[in-house]
């Protein structure tokens, strides 16, 4: 197999076993004729007021009596403070995981006076729990709102608990999410429509048992989320120019691969209508069959690794930075593992580095006292001083456990390699960016606070900065494994292949995830007949029930696949 190489995929799609439309015409006219309760759930962050008016619009065209009931006006303004207000304001960085449920939200049941006529439409966070006779519900992907509350374009109404009040990243990232998700997930079996508001006037949508039945098919087969990059004020212009992305603020600095809490999978027929569902519910649905066994017997229906791009080429250094050692994870943010990483560099510039653990003989007191006077008076940290610098050659892979300080500089494509938390870079010094024309700032506290000091000297090139080392080959192709250390849970190989021929593997019960890192692509064929092309700088899921699966390089070029997989336990 040659085939010929193809682009980066900006909307990678699957097939529905249904059939998707669009427009609330068409979803209402899915509802039958008698008297019912009918639920309109989701997330807070979505115009709950045009939902609800475009359904009972459609409704009325088909001259069915409509009653509405919004919940939110029945949440317990109590239950609100309590629960959706924060009121530690000592950390203004983060918040522990919440750990309500949707129905704390009210005072008791959730109760309705059923209809003698008609619909009555119940909508808004939590309306599934008035026991309806059907349950819709409507999502927006979760980057809507992460954008809107940081670019102030859809201010109000994001936050759940706080429909009038502007909404905070904070409490979006720690509180509304988490508390969304529980809700989806114990839904999702029973959803009757899903419902994707990304366009709020021409809705498109999928009956529920096929959005079920879709998902039971990719779970058994390589699939791949839909990519997106954010921008930040250390961005570069990589993905922009080789990968096709128009970003919003002029940088591709983040590109979500693959994070399951904010991943999506396109489904839809051919070039017609098309959902988003989230990534989450493969996992929350089939978790033996995706995750595997032993991966969801240790974290549950977590997705437990993620894949993301760092993009500073033609852009500046990332903060430096280290991860909450677990016990502090645990203790503090409410995460059950902590936030390991690896730097996959994919490309850089002449001269790039990655700045990684302590030097030998780094003064952790004086780099704390130099911290706290840039925090305080704006003047620079001397890093070299304190922090080891590496060369970040193309194809090298860089080991950073929690507490270990680190930065991706200027210049690099990295391809970050990580646990699937993802919100908690504890930060020492952002070399005195400035955002909205003040200091941006940092949360050095937690970072000394988890600075794992033994991390110094020759001890990090030996430990985190590991060569290769063959692990299997065959006819055309190795396997390495570039990394892999003890307290990670999670290991990162690559296959090598020459282009004379596909290279074998099999999952054995765990899920693997593949990244085409240089070369024209594969095509990742397995033994039951699925195909799946995969380009350069694509990133693909392959679920724990593939079993035996083949990667046939594409093009005449030599091809290299980063693999990551959880290290058996």
């Amino acid at each position: 197999m040659n085939s010929e190489p193809r682009p980066y995929e900006l909307n990678p799609r699957y097939p529905a076993t249904g059939t998707v439309v669009t427009g609330w015409n068409e979803a209402v006219a899915t509802l039958p004729d008698q008297p019912i309760v009918l639920a309109l759930d989701g997330p807070a962050a979505l115009d709950w007021n045009e939902a609800a008016r475009g359904i009972a619009a459609a409704l009325r065209a088909r001259s069915t009596e409509v009653g509405v009931l919004d919940v939110r006006e029945r949440w317990s303004p109590a239950a609100v403070e309590r629960l959706c207000t924060p009121h530690d304001e000592a950390d203004a960085f983060f918040l522990p995981l919440a750990e309500f449920e949707m129905a704390d939200l009210f005072e008791g049941p959730l109760t309705v006076e059923r209809p003698t006529n008609g619909v009555l439409l119940v909508f808004g966070p939590g309306a599934a729990l008035c026991s309806p006779d059907l349950t819709w519900w409507a999502d927006l992907p979760k980057r809507y709102a992460e954008s809107a509350v940081a670019s102030g374009t859809l201010p109000v109404g994001v936050n759940l608990g706080h429909p009038d009040v502007p909404g905070e990243l904070r409490r979006l990232f720690y509180s509304d999410w988490p508390v969304a998700d529980r809700h989806r997930d114990a839904l999702a079996p029973r959803i009757d429509r899903w419902i994707d508001v990304q366009d709020p006037h021409s809705p498109a949508s999928l009956a529920g048992p096929e959005v079920r039945s879709t998902l039971a098919e990719l779970a058994r087969q390589p699939v791949r989320t839909r990519p997106y990059f954010n921008s930040t004020a250390w961005g570069g212009r990589w993905a922009a120019e080789k990968l096709g992305f128009e970003p919003d603020n002029g940088n591709t600095a983040l590109g979500y691969e693959l994070i399951a809490p904010e991943a999506g999978v396109l489904i839809g027929q051919g070039a017609g209508a098309q959902v988003e569902l989230p990534f989450q519910l493969l996992c929350v649905l089939h978790p033996e069959r995706f995750l595997g066994a032993d991966v969801q017997r240790r974290y549950g229906t977590s997705f437990p690794i993620r894949f993301d791009y760092l993009d500073t080429v033609g852009g500046g250094s990332l903060s430096l930075h280290c991860h909450p050692q677990e016990q502090y994870m645990r203790k503090h943010f409410g995460w059950p593992y902590t936030q390991h990483e690896t730097y996959y560099v994919t490309a850089s510039e002449p001269d790039s580095q990655v700045l990684l653990g302590l030097r030998q003989n780094a003064d952790v007191d004086l780099m704390r006292k130099e911290v706290e006077a840039s925090a305080t008076h704006g003047t620079p940290l001397r890093v070299d001083d304190h922090v080891q610098t590496f060369p970040a050659d193309p194809g090298q892979l860089f080991m950073i456990p929690a507490g270990t300080p680190h930065a991706s500089g200027a210049g690099n494509l990295v391809l970050e390699i990580s646990a699937t938390p993802y919100l908690y870079s504890l930060r020492f010094y952002d070399w005195l960016r400035r955002s909205s024309g003040v200091p941006r700032p940092l949360s050095h506290q937690h970072a000394f606070a988890n600075l794992d000091t033994t991390r110094r000297g020759t001890e990090v090139a030996k430990d985190l900065v590991q060569q290769p080392r063959v692990l299997r080959e065959g006819a055309g192709w190795r396997e390495e494994v570039l990394g892999a250390l003890p307290e990670m849970f999670y290991v990162v190989h690559r296959f090598v292949l020459d282009g004379t021929g596909p290279a074998h593997d099999d999952t054995e019960g765990r899920f693997h995830i593949l990244n085409v890192a240089a070369g024209d692509g594969v095509v990742v064929e397995t033994a039951d007949g699925h195909r799946h092309d995969l380009a350069f700088a694509e990133t693909l899921t392959v679920p724990a029930a593939v079993g035996g699966y083949r990667l046939h390089p594409v093009g005449a070029r030599p091809v290299q696949v980063v693999k990551s997989l959880v290290a058996p336990s």
